[in-house]
């Protein structure tokens, strides 16, 4: 088998955490098969490098930050590949340009747009395990990006399909995916197995174990993923074809995400087109909008509010701005003291009440529902965001999810 395995900050978070992982990476090899590991930069050794950054600079360039960033990266995958030489497994050490990741001309946010293997293959063949520092890639030009945060899963994703590897398996400091997040609420259970679609809706929603584009990507690479802990020997959770799953429940997990932050436009002009203006800004600010909500006010003027990641609001602003000084929009306001709560399962599709459910039971608690957004398998509502975790206890309790 072809494995890939990915190594998150916690899990290479010290001198001795790197080694406990260079003897788990080693017994795989020894278990007879072929293995490429992807590593993220030591636990809190990107936020050092923001300090760094911030000590001479407020704004810095992005090009400058994705020098910086990606170096961490760097150093764990050369710590990994001389603690495995030195066990006496031959390793390669692989920057994301040596791995032949390309990426798209956006600095901190790039996008995968091709692999080439070939490097990685020939080290294979040799019988090497290749380590690649995850989380980044070179643009065209030979330019050095950074993926985002997160951007690790999303490396060990793409490059396990462009090897066409059997397994991609995701390390973390928890041991598989949880109804919900067991530090809010200590009854949930870990799953064995969901599909794409709902752990894409879980990771979108604020489910911190795995990113959304990497989740994204699995799926349109067919990979299968595993996510399990790098401290114990527990089996982790699947995410596969729903296909791939005999018992779907009605409810797979509920989500917080307190990165959220809601933009209030009010008084906007009344003209075909003026929506479209403003979310094409946004879009090309690369601003991520989540919620929207439009409705008329007086004078013929209508009042837009939509919601997006407290990291992306700084860069929201400064578009809102422009349309303000144009007078196409009369004031804003901006409301960072919210949070997002999800359900989330695929059973929902031949299910009738789950939304009602949800609502009742944010009534019982006297919670007030500012914005609601559903798909065929979430129903997604912004809160307060003192209400948040309230609000996860009571749903994963009403969909009797600790049973």
């Amino acid at each position: 088998m072809l494995i890939v395995q990915k190594f998150g900050g916690t899990s290479v978070g010290d001198l001795d955490r790197i080694q406990n992982v260079a003897q788990r990476v080693a017994r795989t090899k020894a278990a007879g098969n072929d293995v490429v590991v992807v590593v993220s930069a030591m636990s809190g050794e990107t936020n050092k490098l923001i300090g760094y950054a911030e000590h001479f600079s407020k704004n810095p360039r992005r090009e400058d930050m994705d020098m910086l960033l990606s170096s961490g990266e760097r150093v764990t995958a050369a710590l990994l590949s001389i603690a495995l030489n030195e066990m006496g497994h031959p390793a390669v050490s692989m920057s994301g340009r040596k791995a032949g990741i390309v990426t798209d001309e956006v600095h901190t946010k790039a996008r995968i747009e091709v692999i080439d293997p070939s490097a990685m293959q020939n080290e294979l063949q040799k019988g090497k395990i290749v380590v690649v520092a995850g989380f980044q890639g070179v643009t065209p030009e030979g330019n050095v990006t950074t993926l985002g945060r997160g951007g690790s899963d999303l490396s060990a994703v793409a490059i396990a399909g462009a090897l066409g590897a059997d397994l991609c398996e995701i390390y973390t400091d928890v041991p598989g995916i949880f109804t919900t997040d067991p530090r809010i609420e200590p009854k949930a259970k870990k799953l064995e197995k969901i599909s794409y679609d709902e752990m894409l809706e879980l990771a979108s929603l604020g489910a911190k174990v795995l990113q959304n584009r990497s989740v994204e990507l699995a799926k349109k690479l067919d990979v299968n993923l595993v996510t399990r802990s790098s401290f114990s020997e527990e089996e982790g959770t699947l995410i596969t074809k729903e296909e791939n799953i005999m018992e779907k429940p009605l409810v797979s997990g509920i989500a917080l995400d307190k990165n959220q932050a809601r933009v209030s436009l009010m008084g906007v002009k009344d003209r075909p087109g003026i929506a479209s203006d403003i979310f094409n800004a946004l879009a090309e600010a690369n601003v991520n909008v989540d919620m929207i909500i439009q409705n008329k006010a007086h004078n013929g003027k209508t009042n837009i509010d939509f919601t997006v990641p407290k990291t992306d609001l700084s860069d929201a602003k400064n578009v809102v701005a422009k349309f303000v000084d144009n007078n196409e929009v009369e004031a804003e306001s901006y409301n960072e003291a919210i949070c997002k709560v999800s359900v989330v399962g695929v059973g929902m599709k031949s299910h009738s009440g789950v939304a009602a459910k949800a609502f009742s039971t944010m009534a019982k608690e006297n919670i007030n529902i500012n914005m609601i957004s559903t798909s065929e398998i979430k129903i997604s509502m912004v809160i307060d965001e003192k209400y948040g975790e309230l609000a996860v206890r009571s749903l994963h309790s009403a969909y009797e999810l600790d049973k």
